[in-house]
This record gives C-alpha cells, structure tokens and sequence, in this order.
C-alpha cells in the first residue's frame, strides 16, 4: 500500500517546473511542520505577509511549493491588486506579468481559449487570477457540513481528472484568489452569530455548526499562496458555537503551525492508489495522506477521511478493501477514535470529459461508462453523469461492508 514507484499516469512534476503532462511523483517522507504560520486576529487582517530574511514569505521557497506553482502570469481584476491581501500575493510573484482584467469570470484568453485544455495542467501551475468576491452567500447543505461558506478562493492548482469545479470555467481552471477575505470572514461572523448554539446533533458534527470553507478549492494548497486559509482557521477559533470543514489531497506542513484549537475539520480525500495515480493529477500520494493524519490531529486538526471517488472499474472492490486495510493498520488509536467518513460515488460531466480527451484521454478510460451511466441534472441546473441508480446502491452497499469488515472504527456520516 500505496507502491513507490514511478506513476501509470500524470501526477507532479520535476521540482525545476511545472509539467505540461505525466511524470513522476516526488519521492520523499512527509515533511515536518515548517516555522512559519501566520496566525492574524478576527478583526486585525495582516497587512504584510510574514517573511524571513529575503523579505519574501517563508512558505513559498518551501518544496511543496516549488513542486505545485511556478507563477508567470496573473489575471487580476484592479479592485483585488489594489487591497492589502492583492499586493502581498504580487509581492510574492514579482517576476510574474500582471493583467487587468474586468471580471475573474471572463477572460477570453484563459477561460474562452480552447487550446488551453491541451495546457491543462501548465495552466493550473503557472496562473493566477486575483479577484473580489461578489456574492457571499452563505448556504444550506446538510451533507458534508451545516453550511456552504463563500469561498475565499475558486479553482485548484491540482489537476483532478473528475473534479465538478471546472466546468463552469470551460477550457482553464487556475486557481483564483478572492482578496476581500475581510468580508467574508466578517459574514461568517454574522452568520455564525445569527444562529446561536446549536440545539439537536445531527451526522455534520453532534455540537458544532459546521461550515465548509473549501467547496470549489482546497485550502491546503491556497495556503501555499496567501493567508486566506490562515485568517478563516484562526477565524473559527473565536467562534465556540462553529467549526471550519474542508477536503484536501495535498499535505501542506505549513497549516500544522496554524493552532487550530479543535475548531477546524480537514477531511483528507483517499482512494486505492491505482486509481489516485490515474486520477488525482499532482496530489499528494494517498500514502502520504493517511500517515499525515496523526500529525494533524497533534497539531489541533479535528481529522476525518473522505472515501471519494468511488469509481467503478474491474477489481476496484478488492483495490478499496486494501485501502481500507492500510489505513486499519497505519493509524494512530487517536486517529480512529475521532475519526467519520463521507463516501461520494463519481459524478462525471460530458463537457469535462470533452477537455480530459485533450490533455489526458487515458483517465476516460475509467471515468466515462456509458453502459453504466445515466444523465442527471445538478442542483446547479447542468446535466452530469452519475452511476446508475440500481448500480450506485449496490456500490454503497459494498464500500459500507468493506468498511465495517477491514476498518470498522470509521463511521460513515454519509454515503452519497
């Protein structure tokens, strides 16, 4: 579990720069936390990044960073490279060509560019787009968490072959920081305080209103970038009657520094290796990620797992039964004595697997199946492909046996 060796399909790239397609994953350990955590108060945000020595922010010369952005060009909207937090990320990329832009939703050039989806994961490794955040609704979700937070960024620098965010985006699907992160976590606050304590448990957390902060991003790697996941961790630290949610695949060191005082749940996404090589393009190996549960756990971090994607294909029963085993057999007692589970079957789009045909046609192989699909409309309004019904039940079914038979600490908040 899960094998060192050189990768089936495209995962990081070499450390002097961001692939254009598959290479090899880079060996090592997981990392020590580093020494720099930017801790800022709820109502005081920082006005300069912290930085050593060079005056350039510590984190960012780190190894997980040089592997997962190499920044050439940044996209910003004027009101976002003006702010406090919009000059510190330019600050911190000063080699890099900044574009004004209107809207961080429409820019012909990157998200309009059709032979962008050729430059997939370049794109995802040498772009930024800095925008401000519009529309901070704060909605209803009841599965993974109470809440859905506005998010304090869009996009990801991994390259998930099944991941929903970028098919609102079309061709190009870097990350996009929301610099105002002052008002989104000053309507947390008042959302937080709106709704008192809580008064019945429920499967998203038995005491807690819980928010997921990283619907369309994943934090750990836009910490790489500013301290926006700082300044909602340190946030929700001041909120008794809360707590911050998100799903990573990337093992960033630098949020052990954060302090997060129980008041923060990383769910850490793992599938059986085969499948994360194929499909979690410049993730951190599934290894990685279950040996780095411990570690977040001592460093405050409330730690759960999510089982996801459950992708059917021939022997995937038997690939998930070792998963399943590995972690039985790795983690820590503390680990599992906190520890629940969300399990999500794939959910698969036809735009999405026009632009995968482009850049990395082997991952369809598994992803698009047709004789076992069946179109869906989202609660967005778009048509995705989803499992068909009698197909999913009995895949649930099979990954909750599977779980109660090799790891029947982990219980499953809930199978979807």
């Amino acid at each position: 579990m899960p094998p060192s060796h050189p990768s089936t399909g495209p995962t990081d790239g070499p450390t002097d720069g961001p692939p254009d397609g598959p290479g090899e994953r880079p060996a090592g350990p997981f990392a020590g936390p580093s020494d720099d955590g930017a801790l800022f108060g709820l109502d005081e945000l920082p006005t300069q990044t912290p930085a050593g020595a060079t005056g350039k922010p510590r984190f960012r010369d780190s190894p997980e960073a040089r592997r997962m952005l190499a920044v050439r060009e940044i996209h910003a909207e004027p009101g976002a490279a003006a702010s406090p937090r919009g000059r510190q990320i330019l600050a911190a990329y000063p080699e890099a060509e900044v574009v004004p832009v209107d809207s961080h939703w429409r820019i012909p050039d990157l998200h309009g560019n059709k032979g962008n989806a050729e430059r997939w994961v370049r794109v995802k490794s040498t772009v930024l787009v800095l925008g401000e955040k519009k529309t901070l609704t704060v909605r209803p979700n009841g599965r993974s968490a109470d809440w859905i937070a506005p998010g304090a960024a869009n996009g990801c620098a991994m390259a998930c072959a099944y991941c929903y965010v970028p098919r609102r985006k079309g061709y190009a699907n870097p990350i996009t920081v929301f610099t105002n992160i002052e008002r989104i976590v000053s309507r947390l606050r008042r959302h937080v305080t709106e709704q008192g304590p809580k008064s019945e448990p429920n499967q998203c957390d038995p005491a807690a209103w819980v928010y997921d902060i990283g619907e369309n991003n994943d934090c750990s790697v836009d910490a790489l970038i500013s301290e926006n996941t700082a300044d909602l961790i340190h946030a929700f630290t001041r909120w008794p009657t809360a707590k911050a949610s998100f799903a990573t695949k990337f093992v960033n060191p630098d949020l052990l520094d954060l302090d997060p005082r129980g008041r923060t749940r990383v769910r850490f996404s793992v599938m059986p290796p085969d499948d994360s090589r194929l499909l979690d393009i410049r993730t951190s190996p599934v290894e990685r990620r279950i040996a780095a549960a411990g570690d977040f756990l001592e460093a405050g971090y409330e730690v759960h797992f999510n089982l996801s994607p459950v992708v059917i294909r021939p022997g995937w029963e038997q690939a998930w039964a070792e998963l399943l085993q590995h972690m039985d057999d790795v983690l820590p007692r503390a680990v599992k004595d906190q520890a629940a589970a969300e399990v999500i079957m794939l959910t698969h789009n036809r735009d999405l697997h026009d632009v995968n045909m482009a850049w990395h046609p082997r991952a369809e192989d598994a992803l698009w199946r047709p004789e076992l699909q069946q179109a869906k409309r989202s609660e967005n309004g778009s048509w995705n492909v989803r499992y068909r019904n009698a197909d999913k039940a009995e895949a649930v079914g099979t990954v909750r046996r599977l779980v109660a038979e090799h790891a029947p600490w982990l219980t499953i908040r809930y199978a979807f």
